[in-house]
């Protein structure tokens, strides 16, 4: 098929039209930025804009300038020694349940070398507390309470022990949520209290915006001293649930308590300078040794008298 010629007559009378004609095409498009097509700015917009900016910001203090902001990342270590009766097996399991932001660990033999082989695993499971549950003799249980690296270490004598599988309550709340903390006025008076009070914080405050965490306040955990022992409960905070009895902003007297359990006594026998000894910094002058209490009169060897 043969190919049409091209009118050269009609050429230059095309070209003299385009070149009369004024150019009525669209404008290039502007360049494309990370939020959408906008125009640039010009340089006195620019620079306004800048100062404005710097004005605005709050000037850093010189002490805590570049700071980031603080975030708690507290990582508690639950474990026990070997030979552990059942009943303290479950008051562990209890805690740790109470506490998301805990790890377990297998159990480590009482020696004399424990307190290294601790420390050890702390580190690598990147914890910065733990709560250690040393049993002996099968009956008597030990709790040691220590931050690490660089301590202070608490040691108790746990006593009264309930857990919640044994006392059955009617208490109950999510597991994960976040408790808050109670301490009676004792607390404030005598240094050594102060610092427990500050390593219970610590280890049973459980860190905000936790990835095991609920971020819901529905329980309460109660730290008071009676007779210099620490004696531990755990409450549900519970509402009405009914359209009509709806609890306002602070109506606080329509909220009842309702324990939870596990129960648990601790008697502080010393306090330690490092993580899991170190320079004693306190010693309970009324603390008596079970070995030392006799349970039977008739076979009493007169030292506890």
């Amino acid at each position: 098929m043969a190919k049409k010629r091209k009118r050269t007559s009609d050429a230059p009378a095309a070209a003299a039209a385009s070149a009369g004609k004024s150019d009525v095409s669209a404008p290039s498009r502007p360049e494309r930025t990370l939020f959408g097509f906008k125009d640039k700015p010009s340089d006195d917009a620019t620079a306004a804009a800048a100062a404005a900016a710097v004005e605005s910001e709050p000037q850093p203090d010189s002490e805590g300038a570049d700071t980031p902001p603080f975030r708690n990342k507290e990582k508690v270590l639950v474990t026990c020694s070997r030979r552990i009766i059942y009943r303290y097996r479950h008051l562990m399991q209890n805690i740790v349940s109470l506490l998301p932001h805990a790890k377990k660990d297998s159990k480590i033999e009482s020696k004399q070398t424990k307190g290294s082989t601790l420390n050890e695993v702390v580190e690598l499971r990147s914890c910065s507390s733990c709560l250690f549950f040393e049993c002996r003799k099968q009956k008597d249980l030990y709790l040691w309470m220590f931050k690490a690296p660089g301590g202070p270490s608490v040691k108790f004598l746990v006593n009264a022990v309930h857990t919640m599988e044994e006392l059955k309550l009617t208490g109950n709340h999510l597991k994960g949520s976040r408790p808050l903390l109670t301490f009676s006025t004792n607390f404030d008076q005598q240094p050594h209290w102060k610092l427990v009070k500050e390593m219970l914080t610590q280890i049973f405050a459980t860190p905000k915006d936790h990835r095991k965490g609920k971020p819901f306040h529905d329980h309460v955990f109660v730290f008071s001293i009676v007779d210099d022992h620490v004696w531990f409960r755990n409450y549900q905070i519970s509402v009405p649930h009914n359209e009509m009895d709806k609890v306002d902003k602070g109506g606080l007297d329509k909220m009842t308590l309702v324990e939870v359990g596990p129960r648990f006594c601790l008697n502080p026998i010393k306090i330690f300078g490092g993580s899991f000894g170190g320079p004693t910094l306190y010693e309970n002058p009324y603390y008596v040794s079970p070995n030392q209490v006799c349970f039977s009169p008739i076979d009493c060897c007169g030292t506890c008298m």
